[in-house]
Formats: structure tokens, sequence, C-alpha cells
């Protein structure tokens, strides 16, 4: 059986993040793999598994903040809000022009910051049990609530101009739940001349990156990031002795709460195995999550 561990990988365009997840399970020999957030086909970039018991860590991977890099055309509108719709709208070529660098900046300083986002309808959310995107391609009105996400970075690093468009290439730090696509769509907006995404990488989820990530066609058990590396780089780590260790496990709590500095922290045993996920409860810590046995032999 293959062992339990985080697996980081680029995926590429023109694939779904679930082929990606298939082609792991394919690779590894198991069923048992999830994933910390999805990335569209168009996308390429990180993509973090879990495998085996350490699926169970993906909880706390998938609301970390993220990175993304971007391509964004003003001067043109899409249903989708990316390259991969059916355009809507096309600026006038004089309109495009006459949006100054000054005009751009104001604009994504408008977007950056803590706002309230209205997503992209052709998103997986979902309304009423059933995912926007599903609804959007049957032809029903779609109406998103927005929802507030955090924009800390969103930089400009190159622009060009052309005759009816203007592409940005951007650099965006953000929260979980953050749509690049409605980024595109909210500036191209505020100019007045439409805009959508053509292009997205995802560089960073938390605390890794996509240059230690492996590429599809070489997923294999030596990529797995072992769950108490993974773990500790997540949110931090704490050493548990033997019996603290077989206590966390049946459920009890342990004496040492002065010990955790976060929310959480991964506790450790002395062979460093990862036994679980530890809270502070008072001067105690208990467990909010162990891992499986068989995954801490």
């Amino acid at each position: 059986m293959v062992r339990p561990g985080i697996l980081l990988v680029d995926k590429p365009g023109g694939i779904t993040s679930h082929d990606v997840v298939s082609r792991a399970r394919r690779a590894l020999g198991t069923r048992k793999i999830g994933h910390a957030g999805t990335l569209d086909p168009m996308a390429t970039g990180l993509l973090v598994l879990g495998v085996e018991g350490a699926t169970r860590l993906l909880t706390y991977i998938v609301g970390a903040d993220k990175t993304y890099e971007a391509t964004i055309l003003l001067g043109v509108s899409t249903d989708s809000d990316d390259a991969d719709g059916v355009e809507t709208e096309r600026a006038d070529a004089d309109a495009v022009a006459a949006v100054t660098d000054s005009a751009i900046h104001e604009g994504i300083a408008a977007l950056t910051g803590e706002i309230d986002q209205v997503p992209s309808t052709v998103s997986a959310i979902k309304v009423d049990g059933r995912r926007a995107y599903d609804l959007a391609r049957a032809g029903e009105q779609v109406e998103l609530k927005s929802r507030r996400v955090i924009v800390s970075r969103f930089d400009v690093h190159a622009t060009r101009r052309g005759q009816g468009s203007i592409e940005l290439d951007v650099v965006v730090d953000c929260t979980s739940g953050t749509y690049i696509r409605a980024l595109a769509r909210d500036l191209g907006r505020a100019l007045g001349v439409g805009g959508h995404l053509t292009a997205l990488r995802r560089t960073r989820i938390g605390a890794f990156d996509v240059a230690g990530a492996a590429s599809v066609d070489d997923l294999a058990e030596d990529a797995l990031i072992e769950p108490a590396t993974a773990a500790a780089v997540v949110m931090g780590a704490i050493a548990v002795g033997p019996d603290e260790a077989r206590d966390l496990r049946h459920g009890k709590r342990i004496d040492g709460g002065g010990r955790l500095t976060g929310a959480v922290a991964a506790a450790i045993d002395p062979d460093g195995r990862l036994i679980g996920v530890v809270e502070k409860r008072g001067t105690q810590l208990k467990s909010v999550m162990n891992m499986p046995e068989e995954s801490v032999r």
C-alpha cells in the first residue's frame, strides 16, 4: 500500500483537476486521494493532493492564501469572464486607447484590500444544490451573492497595448475563495471597456510553492511529502512524548497548553510521526484530528 503524504502537482493547461487526481490514483495505485482546491481547465499551476491518511490534512490547507500569475485582456468581455467563454461585448477601439495607465492603476487599487466580490456566473458555487455553471449553461438566470475576500497584492508586471485591447500581466495574492476571473471582469467594467482573463497560473497555496511540484508525467511515491513535514509547514509543530502520543490517539487530553502558540499545531512523536492536530483547551491540549493508526505505524 502506498504510504500517506501530501503531493504537490504542477497542473498543465487543457485538463481538469479531476484528471490530475485520476492520474495520481493510477500512478500511486490508490483511490484514496483528495485535493485542496481545484483549478479551471484553462489554468495551470499548483494543486495540493492528499494521499491515504494525509487527506485529513487537506482541511487545514484548503483555506490558505494563494498567489496567482495572470493575464487580463481589457476591451473584450466573455460570458465566463475568461478565454474559455463566448465573447459577449467588444469595446470601441478609441475607448480602449483612451484608458490610461493611471486609470488602470486606480482601478486595481479599488480592487485591492478587503473587497466584496461577486463570483463569476460560470463557477462551481452551488445555488439551491446545483452548480452555477450548470444553471448558466442551461440558460437559467444565475444571481450569485457577493462575498468578502482580501486581495493583499494586485501588481501589474507588464502592459501591452494593441489595436482595441490592452493586455496586463499581473500577480495577485489573495484569500481562498477569490476569483481572479472576477477581478479581470470588474477591472474592465470599472474602466468602461470590459475585460476577461486569458491566462492563469497558481504559484502558491499557503506555504507550498509550485517550484516544488511534480509534473503530471512524473507522479511517484518518492514525490510525497511526509504528513509530519507537511503539517509542520502548514500549522507549526509541537513535540509529544510516547505516553502523550498514546493518550492523544485515544482521545485523552494532555497537559502543556502553553506549548501551543497558534490556534492549532501538529503533534509529532519522538519517531517524527504525525499523531494528529491539537488545539488548546485551557491549560491542556486536545486532539481535533488524529491520523489513522496505519498512517503512524
